[in-house]
C-alpha cells in the first residue's frame, strides 16, 4: 500500500494560501490540482479547499474548511477544526489496487472501516482511535493530475531547491513499542526492519512498502511522550536530500532557524513550518529501503 498523500488541517481557510506558499517557496512543491470554491463550483456543495502539492514524489495536502464546511453542522469542517492543532496531522492515504480485497483483509485484522456515503467504491477510513492517532484512508480512486500514475515519471532532485530525493519516513508517537508492533507489524502487516535510538526517543521501524513508519517512544517528560499522550498520531516526516549541507545553507539563507544536526538530520523549527516537524537528512540507515514512491505500480494499465 504505497503512500498516496499525507494531509493536515488548517482551521481558517484564510491561512491556507500562506501554508501552500511555504511549501512552494521552501520545499519547491508543485501544485498539481486545486479544489477551490469559485463561482463555477458554488453549487456543488464543496466543504473544503485544498491544493494537492508534490514535494519530490510525495503528495502533501493542507486542507481548510470552506463553503459548506464553514457551517457548524458540517462533519468535515468540524473534523478539520478539531485537527488544526500544532504538531497534529490528519493522517495518510494508502493506495490499493482493490478496495474490496483491502476491506476484507483489514476487517479480518479487526479494523472497523468507515465509508462516506456515495464514496463506497473510492475509499474507506480507519479512524484515528483505531490506529494510535493516525487516521488512515484506504484509497482506490486515482488522485487528479497525479504525476506518479505515469510509470516512467520520477521526481528530479535537481528541480528542487533542497535536493529532495524522496520521503524516507513517517514518524508516529506511540505509548509503547509493544502497542506499535501489534498495530503496525501484526495487524497492518508491515515488517519490522529494525530499532534504534533517535534524539526524540526509542524507535521501531516498519517497512510500509515505499517508506518507513518510525514508531517513537519518548522518555517521561519529553516532547514525544507529551505528543503520544495529548495529540497522538503523526509526529514528523523525514525527507531524504542529496546534500544536507547545501539544503541547510538554502534554508538558513531564507532566514529559517534549524534544529537538529546537519550531519544526521535537521529540521526547520516547527514554529516557522506551520506547526509541523519535517526532518531532512542525507543519511539512510542500513536497513531502511531506498526512497521512492511506488504509486506507479498501481497505475491503471494503458
Amino acid at each position: 500500500m504505497p503512500v498516496a498523500h499525507i494531509s493536515w488541517a488548517i482551521a481558517d481557510n484564510a491561512d491556507r494560501p500562506a501554508c501552500d506558499a511555504f511549501f512552494q517557496d521552501v520545499f519547491g512543491a508543485r501544485a498539481v490540482y486545486e479544489m477551490l470554491e469559485t463561482a463555477e463550483t458554488a453549487g456543488m456543495g464543496l466543504d473544503r479547499e485544498e491544493s494537492l502539492m508534490m514535494v519530490g514524489d510525495t503528495m502533501i495536502i493542507p486542507i481548510a474548511p470552506a463553503g459548506e464546511g464553514v457551517k457548524p453542522s458540517s462533519p468535515l469542517g468540524n473534523m478539520l477544526r478539531r485537527s488544526a492543532h500544532p504538531m497534529r496531522w490528519i493522517g495518510v492515504a494508502l493506495k490499493v489496487a482493490s478496495l474490496p480485497e483491502a476491506d476484507a483483509r483489514l476487517r479480518a485484522a479487526g479494523f472497523d472501516l468507515h465509508y462516506d456515503p456515495g464514496m463506497e467504491n473510492h475509499y474507506c477510513l480507519i479512524a484515528r482511535h483505531q490506529a494510535l492517532g493516525m487516521r488512515i484512508e484506504v484509497l482506490a480512486q486515482e488522485l487528479p493530475n497525479d504525476p506518479r500514475r505515469d510509470p516512467v515519471w520520477r521526481a528530479d532532485p535537481s528541480d528542487n531547491p533542497l535536493g529532495i530525493e524522496g520521503l524516507q519516513a513517517i514518524g508516529v508517537s506511540v505509548p509503547t513499542l509493544e502497542e506499535a508492533r501489534v498495530l503496525f507489524g501484526e495487524r497492518l502487516g508491515w515488517p519490522e526492519i529494525g530499532s534504534r535510538t533517535l534524539a526524540e526517543g526509542e524507535c521501531a521501524a516498519f517497512d510500509m512498502g515505499d517508506t518507513v513508519l518510525e514508531a517513537l517512544v519518548g522518555a517521561e517528560g519529553s516532547a514525544v511522550a507529551a505528543h503520544a499522550r495529548d495529540i497522538k498520531g503523526i509526529y514528523h516526516l523525514v525527507f531524504k536530500v542529496r546534500d544536507a549541507a547545501c539544503a541547510a545553507d538554502a534554508l538558513r539563507a531564507s532566514g529559517l532557524e534549524l534544529i537538529g544536526d546537519v550531519a544526521s538530520r535537521f529540521a526547520i523549527v516547527p514554529e516557522q513550518a506551520h506547526g509541523r516537524l519535517i526532518w531532512l537528512t542525507e543519511v539512510t540507515s542500513e536497513w531502511y529501503p531506498p526512497v521512492g514512491s511506488r504509486m506507479h505500480e498501481f497505475a491503471p494499465a494503458g
